[in-house]
């Protein structure tokens, strides 16, 4: 079952990745680099820290198709006063989703939803679903700053982040 819902989703990326670089040739594609931080939602976790590539199809001047790549860790911490410490959780999110620009330039505030999986990189933590809401502003420099919340569920559990976004993006 693991199997499958890894190939399912890797499937998925791809097939959007496909689909936004075959449609419209006029309109723009964009690469962006970025790097977060954020505030676990968990006990367990003192932090989350990540890197992420992000693919970029604008269908119009307000309404593209991001395709998200990366690497996201939770630092373990002592959970309560037990002596035990919680050990760190890496994953590899992969998305796709919607970004709306709430004005007509292809810059500014932005709101951003996207959908997933998360790729376990610890032995045994499996693939989970991952689901990412976004407010963010984006200049026309190609600087990008965002507020996310990035959750994950997987058996019937679930963790997640609130964190900032700082990114950089290019036209290709």
């Amino acid at each position: 079952m693991k199997t499958i819902t890894k190939i399912i989703a890797t499937s998925a990326a791809v097939v959007a990745l496909f689909f936004t670089t075959n449609a419209n040739a006029q309109s723009s594609q964009k690469l962006g680099i970025g790097i977060f931080g954020g505030i676990p939602t968990s006990d367990a976790y003192s932090v989350a820290l990540g890197a992420d590539l992000r693919y970029q199809f604008d269908i119009d001047k307000q309404l593209s198709i991001p395709v998200t790549a990366g690497y996201t860790r939770f630092l373990g911490k002592e959970i309560g006063n037990s002596g035990i410490d919680a050990p760190d959780f890496g994953y590899i999110p992969v998305k796709a989703g919607v970004k709306y620009f709430f004005n007509e330039s292809g810059s500014g505030m932005y709101g951003l939803a996207e959908l997933g999986a998360g790729f376990g990189t610890n032995e045994g933590s499996g693939t989970s679903f991952v689901y990412s809401p976004a407010l963010g502003y984006a200049w026309s420099n190609g600087l990008d700053l965002g507020v996310k919340y990035e959750g994950l569920a997987r058996d019937g559990s679930s963790t997640g982040y609130v964190g900032l976004r700082l990114a950089y993006g290019f036209s290709l």
